[in-house]
Parts: C-alpha cells; sequence; structure tokens
C-alpha cells in the first residue's frame, strides 16, 4: 500500500515537472519569436511595430498566471532587456516614440508583477479551499462512521432495554409457572400409570406431559436469554468444543439421515466460557440439522485468522435456506418460522457470542443452504495472566 502511494506521488510529480517544461517553453518561444519579428522588421512598418510591442504582453502574463509573481517578474525583466537594445538603436533619433517604448518597458514589469501577485493570491485561495473541502468531506466521512456507531449503541441498547424487561418478567412468570407446571408434570405422570398404552386416555395423558415438558423449555429459554450471569472465561480448546458437540449431535443426525461432517484442526487456545460456547454451538448446529432433509450434509469448518487475531467457525447446512424476509429478523428475539420453535434459540446463540467479543453473521440462499459463521478473538497478554 505505501509503495503505491510512493508511485502515486511519483507519478503526479513527473506529470508536473512535464507540464512545467512545457510551460517554459512556450514563454521562451513566444519571446524569442516576438523578439526576432521586432528586430527584422524595418522600422517604417510603425503599426507592426506596435502590433509586436503589445504581443509581450502574451508571454509576461502566461508566465504570471503559470509560475506566478516570480515567473511574471523574470519574463518582463527579460523582455526589456531583449526590447532596450531595439529602442536605443532603431528608435534613438526618435525621441517621443522613444519615451513611448520606455513606458511601455515599464508597464511590461507593472503587468508581471501585478498579475504575477493576483496569480499566487489565486492559487493560494482555491488551495484554501481545496484544504477546506478535504477538511469537509473528512468531518463527512467521520461524521458518518459516529452516525453508524451511535445508530448500533442505540440498537444495543433497545435490545439491553428489551432484555432488561424480560428478565424482570421471566423472574415473574418462572415463579408463576415452573411450580405450578411441576405439579401438573407430576399428576399427568402418575395419571399416565392408571392406563395402558392402547388406551386413548393414555394418548391424552402422554401428550399432557411432553406439552409441560415443552413449556418447561420455553421457560428455561426465557431465563436463558434475559440473565446477564457473567461469563466464566477460562483457557479452553475450540477444537474440544466442537468435538463434543458433534458428539452429542451425532445420534440425531443419524436419525434425520443427514450427514454430519467436522475435520478438527489444530487451533490456538482461547479464553471463553466452555459451557455457553457449547451451547451457542449446539444452537446453531441443532437448527442446521432441523433445516436438513434427509440426505443432505452439515459441515463445520474451524480454522485460525493469524493476522486478525480471530479463531472462525463455519457452519454450513445444505438445507431449503432462508428467505430474504426472514434472514433480516433471524437473531431476534421469539421470532421463528417453526411451528414449535420458541424463537430464543438464536438470540441466545448471539447474546453469548457477543459477550465473549465476537459476531455471528449468516448468508443463505433459498434452495440451497445456509452458513453460520462464528468469529472470536484470542486471548490477549494480560487476559491469560
Amino acid at each position: 500500500m505505501a509503495d503505491t502511494g510512493f508511485q502515486t506521488t511519483q507519478a503526479l510529480t513527473g506529470a508536473t515537472e512535464r507540464q512545467n517544461r512545457f510551460r517554459y517553453g512556450v514563454v521562451a518561444a513566444s519571446i524569442v519569436a516576438i523578439s526576432l519579428v521586432h528586430y527584422t522588421t524595418p522600422l517604417h512598418h510603425p503599426a507592426l511595430h506596435d502590433i509586436f510591442q503589445r504581443l509581450y504582453y502574451i508571454p509576461i502574463i502566461l508566465a504570471a498566471v503559470w509560475f506566478g509573481f516570480k515567473g511574471g517578474l523574470t519574463a518582463s525583466i527579460i523582455i526589456s532587456i531583449i526590447y532596450v537594445p531595439h529602442v536605443m538603436f532603431q528608435w534613438g533619433d526618435r525621441l517621443t516614440m522613444e519615451l513611448e517604448k520606455y513606458l511601455e518597458i515599464v508597464l511590461y514589469n507593472v503587468v508581471g508583477g501585478i498579475t504575477g501577485l493576483l496569480s499566487e493570491r489565486e492559487k493560494r485561495y482555491a488551495e484554501e479551499l481545496s484544504r477546506t473541502a478535504r477538511g469537509l468531506e473528512e468531518s463527512c466521512s467521520n461524521l458518518q462512521r459516529q452516525s453508524e456507531v451511535i445508530i448500533e449503541l442505540e440498537e444495543q441498547l433497545r435490545r439491553s432495554e428489551r432484555l432488561s424487561t424480560l428478565g424482570e418478567m421471566t423472574a415473574v412468570l418462572a415463579h408463576e409457572i415452573r411450580n405450578p407446571l411441576g405439579s401438573i408434570r407430576g399428576t399427568a405422570e402418575i395419571l399416565k400409570d392408571d392406563y395402558q398404552p392402547d388406551d386413548r386416555k393414555y394418548e391424552f395423558v402422554e401428550i399432557l406431559v411432553k406439552e409441560s415438558e415443552r413449556l418447561n423449555r420455553v421457560v428455561e429459554d426465557f431465563l436463558r436469554l434475559a440473565r446477564t450471569k457473567k461469563t466464566e472465561r477460562r483457557i479452553c480448546d475450540l477444537g474440544d468444543e466442537l468435538q463434543n458437540v458433534v458428539t452429542l449431535v451425532t445420534a440425531e443426525a443419524r436419525r434425520r439421515g443427514v450427514s454430519l461432517e467436522f475435520d478438527r484442526v489444530a487451533l490456538p487456545a482461547l479464553f471463553g466460557d466452555r459451557e455457553k460456547l457449547m451451547q451457542a454451538f449446539l444452537n446453531i448446529v441443532l437448527n442446521g440439522l432441523q433445516a436438513t432433509p434427509p440426505g443432505g450434509r452439515m459441515a463445520i469448518r474451524a480454522s485460525h485468522d493469524e493476522a486478525a487475531g480471530t479463531l472462525r467457525v463455519a457452519f454450513a447446512d445444505s438445507g431449503s435456506g432462508i428467505g430474504p424476509d426472514a434472514l433480516a429478523r433471524i437473531f431476534e428475539p421469539f421470532y421463528t418460522t417453526k411451528e414449535e420453535g420458541t424463537g430464543l434459540g438464536l438470540a441466545i446463540t448471539r447474546k453469548i457470542i457477543e459477550a465473549h467479543g465476537g459476531t455471528i453473521g449468516v448468508e443463505s440462499t433459498p434452495g440451497q443452504g445456509t452458513t453460520f459463521t462464528v468469529t472470536l478473538p484470542l486471548p490477549q497478554g494480560e487476559e491469560t495472566s
């Protein structure tokens, strides 16, 4: 990057030098050409000499505009030196015309100096405008970045407020629901013993037990999402956690007819909460398995980005994919497309990953599959001490 910037600067400098050489040539050629016709034109053509005399203003003004005060004054002095012998030796016997010519020489220098000063002032003004424009552009860029940060912080604040409210509600709901729920489930299991499996009432009691278990899981999800318990971080091996997740879901993958792929690679140690990371990874894998039809596959790939100082885990399934509308809301609490889903699994996952200073992203193509990518920072020196 630095080499490219240096090469660009060199190219601009070379272009400026070529442009200046061309301008020097134009001014010098103009002075020489006008002087030649002045000296070679007979004196009995005074009208032509008047024209040539005025033509000297062209190189003077060009030099002043291109090279500023020094350029304009230098050109006018050179022209004066060239023109004075012509006045002295060819017009010397005509006093009136000689005075007029000397006055013209004075005007050459006045015009060269004033035009050069005005040109320099104009250039300084243009440079100031350019600097101001660059400053405004930089300020706008900074303002835009700050606005994006503010919007992101506001979104995080709103999410935290929602979770805080949810936590207060959950504390009440957990107490009011779980105790009666335990009683309902216990009673249903007792009633279940009074009926045979072929009895229709046995089926109803079994539904009651299953639904009470599902409601208990919903309450547990509420608690996990709303809890603000600090993560208990310690050095852990991400490969071990992923292997444990694979071991836990192997039976489920086999039951669904989904091929589970995980090639373990050597990774640097991670500083994190093993239990919570396993929970986050398990949520992602189970979502992928549920979305993948029989014969499909679920692949887990872990890698180390040494330059960024991060570990990256990609969970790719070959399921039905997610539409754009659902993709935009996939991490929102309570948003789900499943009939029996609570919409809290991925919200909990994102909360866990962000609590570890990481990020989670998702890409999906309807009909082809979905890939969740988790990025986690490696521990810094002070964290491991």
